[in-house]
């Protein structure tokens, strides 16, 4: 039987911090099920700040979204139909699909089981999804934590950040965060009991705020903002110290002439510095374990995450706009369907 599935796809390349006539609304209708494949009904899809990369022209560490195609991003699916041995119907999975309600799948790409069900859906597409998998493995793989080091997070309320602190904090580290404005500031003191906070919009000098709160240097600098920042940063590193580089926000809508660059470079003789970007992917094998320490961590009380879950495929370029323009207070999903049974 022939389903019907709306989609948003990449109408034209952004410029800029991309606009609504940026991405369109489309109705296509799926071909039937062949050997080996099963159809997905989304529930939720994920807006994901990484995704601003391939939205304009140009080559990063992904090639852009090509015009017309779905919006790539993470979503939650229940199989409707399945002609494949291995996935059920009923089945609830982890997809990178994109902005689409339905989806033919094979035994190929990134599929995510969920079998852990003592937390919401929207879970899954945050703290036990990319944001939260980013977080674990850029400070433990990349960064190599170790307990009482010192470690700074930056867009700390972040869905990213915000899993970061409290992993580090977690794991007996002393953390710093900076992220901007009483809200977000407040609801990582008392809520993710983070004591070192500082208010980037307060800080006449951002340097000497953090150089205040650490007087003796940071061991790993865990980076979600820009270049500006990093080089900013790097004097105050101590010996060995790591900066994990996971996300570009400052930087992300900027032409590439106009990205600041890195100067402080001697700094890494000096102190022996290390600097290293990470795709989340490379730790794919590892994700379950991580996935149960976190959701252990979280029934015991130990982590706290939020979700801002918006309504309608309608309302997802808006809301991604809104996420890169720094509106979100936590992870942002929208949900397009009903949740299974």
């Amino acid at each position: 039987m022939a389903v019907q599935s709306r989609q948003i796809v990449l109408a034209r390349y952004a410029e800029g911090l991309p606009r609504p006539e940026d991405f369109r609304m489309e109705t296509v209708e799926l071909p039937d099920l062949e050997e080996g494949q099963f159809l997905v009904r989304n529930f939720l899809i994920s807006l994901d700040t990484g995704t601003r990369s391939r939205l304009s022209e140009g080559i990063g560490y992904l090639p852009p979204i090509k015009l017309g195609n779905v919006v790539e991003s993470f979503s939650i699916g229940e199989v409707v139909e399945s002609r494949h041995p291995k996935y059920a119907r009923g089945e609830v999975i982890g997809l990178a699909v994109g902005w689409s309600e339905y989806v033919i799948c094979s035994d190929r790409g990134f599929i995510m089981r969920i079998t852990d069900r003592r937390l919401p859906w929207d879970a899954w597409l945050g703290v036990l999804g990319i944001s939260g998998m980013a977080a674990y493995f850029g400070l433990h793989r990349v960064g190599g934590i170790k307990a009482e080091e010192v470690v700074l997070v930056t867009a700390a309320a972040g869905a990213v950040g915000s899993a970061a602190v409290q992993i580090a904090k977690n794991e007996g580290c002393r953390v710093i965060g900076i992220d901007v404005g009483p809200e977000k500031c407040g609801w990582l003191r008392e809520v993710a009991g983070i004591e070192d906070i500082i208010d980037y919009t307060k800080a006449a000098d951002l340097f000497e705020a953090v150089r205040e709160v650490c007087p003796d240097g940071v061991d790993v600098l865990f980076e979600n903002v820009g270049n500006a920042f990093i080089d900013q940063m790097i004097p105050l590193m101590k010996m060995r110290g790591r900066i994990v580089i996971c996300g570009q926000t400052a930087d992300y809508n900027l032409p590439l002439d106009q990205v600041p660059g890195v100067h402080n470079i001697a700094y890494f003789i000096e102190k022996r510095l290390r600097m290293e970007g990470m795709v989340v992917f490379d730790d794919l094998k590892q994700w379950s374990e991580a996935q149960t320490r976190m959701a252990d961590w979280i029934m015991a009380g130990d982590f706290h995450y939020r979700s801002e879950v918006i309504e309608g495929l309608e309302a997802a370029p808006e809301a991604y706009i809104g996420l890169l323009s720094g509106e979100a207070k936590g992870r942002r999903v929208v949900r397009i369907g009903p949740d299974p049974a």
